[in-house]
């Protein structure tokens, strides 16, 4: 594991523990797992390039799905 890949999971760990915790505080079922599959993320990435790429997309993805209002309840 590099130097790289390290500081990109704890950048990214952070990012998914964020979006975690706003779905849980507010009932909101894709950012909890959204958050939940970003953190999961950084586990199963080999480099800091693909999981940042993976990261960037999720998140986009999250914020796209929260403003179409999906997962409300």
């Amino acid at each position: 594991m590099s130097t790289d890949t390290l500081w990109a999971s704890l950048v990214w760990g952070a990012i998914g523990s964020g979006f975690a915790l706003y779905g849980k505080k507010q009932d909101k079922t894709v950012p909890l797992a959204g958050g939940l599959v970003m953190i999961g993320l950084t586990y199963f990435c080999e480099t800091a390039l693909v999981m940042s790429l993976l990261g960037i997309a999720l998140a986009a993805g999250i914020w796209w799905l929260t403003k179409r209002g999906v997962g409300e309840e």
